[in-house]
């Protein structure tokens, strides 16, 4: 979590290079070489993305919004009131804004919004594990060790997408390229306990997302890592950055790595963002009606919402905004699963979306920003009889895309009559990362080196270009 700057004494030159990192706004600020690692990673230019072909894509930004546990794609986006009770459910379909396309019935205010949408029924992959599975969504690659619960991140672990982006199109001004809210996704019964793919990875801590740990939702929700002591204005601040820049080129004594090149670029960002009124407004909820506040849901999903609309708005390329720390595994749901889904889930979940739409779209921002639902996985399509739950299940699942140059109104794929296997258009997660990188307008094969010099591309999936 960021810290604030703790001096009470801010009256001298006591400004140290420690009490500037407790800025850390982006993760650790100054980048670690990972046992040197780091230093292997070729550096993007410009002129180099210039010279693959470019996509079609418009979007200026993603938010995208992780239904951590594995939302059942059954009693979603992909019904099937045909099947077998113990299959189907308890949950009826509804109709929905475009003839033919049915969601479920707790989707009430999304079923109004499907010619935004595209929905995708073919999603697949052969991994059970909860962690392993995040590291391929986040990133597009396999984890290190798939089909496992027990590694926690590591040095080892393809980048996250914002953290890429990060690296090869870095966001201009004092925001930051990618943000994640409102925690790093964590299950509490695996022993690996955090996902790896949701930071810097090889690229090294100075790529990570800047996570805002907290629930907006809070009434004293405030961001530490943007403010400062009130004994500390921002003119006094100005003065301390102005010293630092004067001890860094004091201490840039000759060749080889310097003290200068350590403080530039991600400490200055830091700084940047606490002295910028852009940065600080962005993060300020209390900027939003009561009305609108209202609309998203007064709950932490639906404000997360409410904050990512505001930072595409201010200019930030990727938000992710992780389903919340519930305290009742998630979406993950083995036991009581139409009780949790229709009681606890799915509610917020219609709310916080279906008004994020409208919002953008009232904005005029639906247009530049792609909007991504998805879960690591789906659930089983048979009910266990004895928990009334569903097992997971990564054979078949929904995602859903919407903005962004995306056709509303759409499904792509199909699964089979029970929603246990793709019957056409199987799509992987590295497909829906290359679909989010060809959005933006970067290809998706666009080569990159990795720790061990070999050329690997951005994402190994290929973009849904059907959707566009």
């Amino acid at each position: 979590m960021p810290h604030r700057i703790q001096n009470p004494d801010c009256r001298g030159p006591q400004t140290s290079r420690r009490s500037v990192l407790q800025l850390g706004m982006w993760g650790s600020l100054a980048p670690i070489s990972l046992g040197g690692l780091d230093g292997l990673v070729k550096s993007v230019r410009a002129e180099d993305l210039a010279g693959f072909p470019s996509t079609t894509g418009k979007a200026k930004s993603v938010i995208l919004i992780f239904q951590w546990g594995g939302p059942s794609q059954l009693d979603t986006w992909d019904p099937k009131p045909e099947a077998p009770a113990e299959v189907r459910g308890e949950f009826k379909s509804i109709d929905t804004a475009v003839p033919g396309i049915r969601i479920s019935e707790h989707f009430p205010k999304l079923s109004k919004h499907t010619d935004k949408l595209a929905i995708v029924r073919s999603m697949t992959h052969d991994d059970p594990a909860h962690l392993s599975t995040v590291h391929h969504l986040l990133t597009g690659y396999q984890a290190p060790r798939p089909k496992s619960d027990n590694d926690p991140p590591s040095a080892k672990d393809w980048p996250f997408i914002g953290s890429m982006l990060a690296k090869i199109r870095p966001n201009s001004g004092p925001l930051p390229t990618s943000v994640m809210l409102p925690w790093v996704v964590a299950h509490p019964a695996a022993p690996g306990g955090k996902a790896p793919g949701q930071h810097g990875g090889w690229l090294g801590h100075g790529h990570d997302p800047f996570y805002i740990m907290a629930d907006p939702n809070d009434p004293g929700f405030r961001l530490p890592g943007l403010s400062l002591d009130e004994d500390c204005p921002l003119e006094r601040m100005d003065r301390r950055m102005r010293l630092m820049d004067d001890l860094s080129r004091q201490l840039d004594l000759g060749p080889g790595p310097s003290s200068a090149n350590t403080w530039e670029p991600t400490h200055r960002k830091a700084i940047n963002a606490v002295m910028s009124s852009t940065a600080r407004e962005a993060f300020d909820l209390t900027k939003e009606t009561k009305e609108i506040r209202d609309r998203y849901g007064r709950h932490i999903h639906g404000q997360c919402l409410l904050m990512a609309r505001r930072m595409v708005e201010a200019g930030v390329p990727l938000v992710t905004v992780n389903w919340h720390n519930d305290g009742q595994n998630f979406w993950d749901t083995h036991g009581q699963n139409f009780h949790h889904l229709k009681n606890r889930l799915m509610p917020p979940a219609d709310q916080g979306f279906a008004t994020l739409l409208e919002d953008l779209s009232a904005r005029g921002l639906l247009d530049e920003t792609l909007i991504v639902w998805v879960g690591e996985f789906g659930r089983n399509p048979r009910i266990n009889s004895a928990s009334a739950g569903r097992e997971h299940w990564p054979r078949c699942y929904s995602a859903v895309l919407a903005g962004g140059g995306i056709r509303g109104g759409q499904v792509y794929g199909s699964s089979d009559r029970f929603a246990a296997y793709p019957a056409s258009l199987a799509t992987g997660p590295g497909d829906i990362t290359a679909t989010i990188f060809h959005a933006l307008g970067i290809p998706h094969d666009f080569q990159v080196r990795d720790p061990l010099n070999r050329p690997m591309k951005l994402s190994p999936g290929e973009p849904l270009t059907m959707l566009f």
